[in-house]
């Protein structure tokens, strides 16, 4: 700069330290970023000079703002005032720069067209440039706020335009940073190297600065800190874009926040991990500012950068000990939570033993006395007892027949001391409306709730009895619970509240259910008791044969009856040796499953005997055939099915025995070969038994060798609902199948009854086996 006593290579040492982030210390930079963030706010016509000491008041640099049109200085924050003294503004640059005592450093004054303050009130920016304070020469109330040491000291002068060319508004920012240790010698060289070891070096902020005319936007310079902070040298630094810093857990949106603010050459300030040459990480927080010529147009980035890792790590440290603070927090009140829920725990806990205790009681009470008497009459009377008032306001309790027929019912109420029990006929039995609920429970098996009954019951949904003690007592709220015994629906108790503020609760439903099932278990053994149980044991042991030892030949029988009240029904089978040495084998299946069923088996069973020992001719068609006279003469069964074998010895030791197949309408016999594969003696179709005696019988011949194993069996084992007969009889076929080979009769016959049985219909089984006569 001419005059100012400085050769060529000082000022150019002078302008690479002034370049140290637009001053030493780092502070300018910061400083340039807020004014031109405020200025930018402000816009066109915008007041800077009224937004800047907000930014500026407090900062510990001089802070001039300039008004280049004027050429005047029209704010000073706190330092600049200390440095000038109370000067008057707006005053110009050059006599706001006497009333400081500043000059270069040969001493000239600074008040000249050169000069760095003239030079940035022109709209130049100036880089850094060493002035020198002279207190001397200040005004009288400066040198009264400078410091008494009387020495000179010397200052960085850095400026920048804060707006456009063409913009409403010309101002500029200057930024006066004293540096500490300075002596102020007249040595300039020597004064200059120091001012840059201690400008340059001392401090603990990275400065750089980037071209961004160039491709890429290359680093063009870096000072020493930087080269501390990342271990990077100059020359591994210079000439590369610095996101080299970046790591693969350097944030991307941090990364994308600097890429969008160079483009649109606004400044930005981002905190993100970088990684220093060692491959360690730390926290740099960057501040990225523009600087624009004279002619408004971009010719550098310079970036603040500064190690924060220790200020990063301890918000994580306050953020993780507020998070433990928050999370014991949250323990605690969820401890309380817990032992507030505990306490509700044990209260309803409590309701609960003492909900459980009343019904065990009742239980109990039900149980002792509904097995006590074998009388429906007095049974329902007991059951009504227990519900009524225990339960509910009212009780009907209805009892059916197979036919759905109303053959008992009693109701009590809370009014009336004694039962009313009404009895019906077979004949003349009370249907019940079919949308009540006691119907709709009989029909489905299943409870039925209804939480809100119509005020007025009609024929539609009550019953006679029903209607008149609702009249009397009303009705808000019913629950239905079928009286299920053994499978079978046989009626069900309907429980009826008056008032709508007791509705019946899901602990009532299961209490209720319990009962009932309690109660119709009773009741169905007290009807089998009355019903069957006189003629079971006769039934029993003369229907059910004892089958016989015949050489050469291993027997077993399975038989399971339908009926509840005793061990028979309308299937039968037969083994006999006949006179001739042949062996008739017979199974059947008498329409129905009862008593009456039973004793039509016993008669058919009779004849088919008689039948079998005094045939004229042997051959099963003609022996069949006249089963079929007898019984249609007879009138023996009205509807039956039979298959009957007969099996004739070997013709030889060692030989096979000859099996004749004949069948009435009956589903076919199963034959397991020595080796264990099973096949069905199929292929003869017949007519039930008695339906038509003009009928030709077809005979099938199967050959038996020994080790054989004839099964027969009643449809009740292949039957069950939702399937037809064929798919049982495969499912019994797989049974036998998967028995070891030479199995026993009785094996294969626990192995065909292993599947579910659907207990609607008997199920009469018979295996011989056929072995060396």
């Amino acid at each position: 700069m001419p005059g100012d006593g400085v050769g060529p290579e000082a000022r150019a040492a002078v302008a690479e330290a002034a370049v140290d982030g637009r001053g030493a210390g780092g502070r300018q930079s910061r400083i340039v970023t807020a004014a031109h963030a405020v200025v930018t706010e402000q816009g066109e016509g915008g007041s800077a000079a009224a937004a800047l000491p907000a930014v500026l008041a407090d900062v510990p640099v001089a802070v001039l703002l300039i008004d280049r049109e004027s050429g005047a200085v029209t704010y000073a924050n706190t330092a600049a005032v200390e440095m000038a003294g109370n000067v008057r503004l707006p005053v110009d640059i050059d006599t706001w720069g006497a009333s400081a005592g500043l000059t270069d450093l040969g001493g000239a004054p600074l008040a000249r067209t050169s000069g760095p303050l003239s030079l940035v009130a022109q709209g130049q920016p100036v880089t850094g440039e060493a002035v020198r304070l002279t207190p001397g020469r200040s005004s009288d109330a400066a040198r009264a706020r400078q410091d008494d040491g009387g020495g000179d000291r010397l200052l960085w002068v850095t400026g920048f335009p804060l707006s456009q060319p063409g913009s409403g508004q010309q101002l500029s920012l200057v930024v006066l940073l004293e540096v500490e240790g300075a002596t102020g010698t007249s040595d300039a060289e020597a004064e200059l190297q120091g001012l840059r070891e201690r400008a340059v070096v001392a401090t603990d902020i990275a400065f750089t600065i980037t071209d961004p005319r160039q491709p890429d936007n290359p680093l063009v310079w870096v000072n020493p800190s930087f080269s501390r902070i990342t271990g990077y040298a100059y020359g591994e630094s210079v000439g590369r874009n610095c996101r080299f810093l970046q790591g693969p857990n350097t944030d991307p949106a941090a990364v994308q926040r600097i890429r969008d603010a160079l483009a649109a050459q606004e400044p930005v300030t981002v905190t993100l991990l970088n990684h220093r040459r060692d491959g360690t990480a730390f926290w740099n927080q960057l501040a990225i500012s523009p600087v624009f010529d004279g002619e408004g147009e971009l010719v550098s980035f310079v970036g603040v950068q500064t190690d924060v890792t220790e200020r990063v790590r301890g918000e994580a440290e306050r953020e993780a000990a507020f998070a433990a603070e928050q999370a014991a927090r949250q323990e605690a009140e969820l401890a309380r939570a817990v032992a507030e829920q505990a306490r509700s725990d044990a209260e309803r806990a409590q309701r609960d033993a003492e909900g459980a205790q009343a019904r065990l009681t009742l239980m109990a009470e039900a149980t002792s006395s509904l097995i006590a008497t074998l009388d429906v009459g007095d049974l329902l009377d007991r059951l009504a007892g227990l519900c009524v008032p225990q339960l509910a306001d009212w009780v009907v309790i209805t009892l059916v027949d197979d036919g759905g027929e109303v053959r008992a019912m009693v109701s009590r109420d809370r009014e009336r001391a004694r039962t009313e029990l009404r009895r019906h006929d077979a004949g003349h039995g009370l249907r019940l409306p079919s949308d009540s609920p006691s119907q709709r429970s009989i029909t489905s098996s299943r409870t039925v709730l209804v939480e809100r009954l119509p005020p007025q019951l009609d024929e539609d949904t009550a019953s006679p009895v029903a209607q008149e003690i609702a009249g009397r007592l009303g009705a808000a709220t019913a629950l239905s619970v079928p009286l299920v015994a053994r499978r079978r629906t046989r009626g069900a108790i309907a429980l009826v509240r008056s008032t709508p503020e007791h509705p019946f609760t899901p602990d009532d439903v299961s209490l209720v259910e319990d009962l009932a099932r309690r109660a119709a278990l009773v009741m169905d053994n007290v009807r089998l008791y009355q019903q069957e149980h006189a003629v079971a044991d006769t039934l029993q042991r003369s229907l059910l044969p004892e089958l016989p030892d015949i050489p050469g030949l291993r027997v077993a029988a399975h038989y399971v009856s339908a009926s509840t009240a005793a061990d028979v029904g309308g299937d039968f089978y037969d083994l006999l040796q006949l006179p001739d040495g042949s062996v008739g084998m017979v199974v059947g299946d008498v329409v129905g499953h009862d008593v009456a069923a039973a004793a039509a088996m016993g008669q058919l069973r009779g004849l088919i005997r008689a039948c079998l020992w005094e045939a004229p001719d042997p051959h099963p068609a003609a022996v069949l055939t006249r089963v079929d006279r007898l019984v249609q003469g007879l009138r023996v069964a009205s509807m039956a099915t039979m298959a009957y074998v007969r099996a004739i010895p070997p013709a030889r030791p060692g030989g096979p025995w000859t099996a004749q197949v004949v069948n009435a309408g009956h589903p076919p016999l199963v034959l397991r070969s020595p080796d264990g594969t099973v096949e069905l003696v199929d292929g003869v179709p017949g007519l039930l038994v008695g339906v038509d005696v003009a009928a030709r019988r077809t005979v099938r011949t199967v050959e038996l060798p020994p080790g054989s194993v004839l099964l027969g069996y009643t449809d009740g084992l292949v039957e069950t609902p939702g399937s037809d007969l064929d798919q049982g009889i495969e499912a019994l076929l797989g049974r036998l199948a998967a028995t070891p080979a030479g199995a026993s009769p009785r094996e294969l016959c626990d192995a065909a009854v292993s599947g579910t049985l659907d207990g609607r219909d008997d199920v009469a089984l018979i295996a011989v086996r056929f072995d060396e006569a």
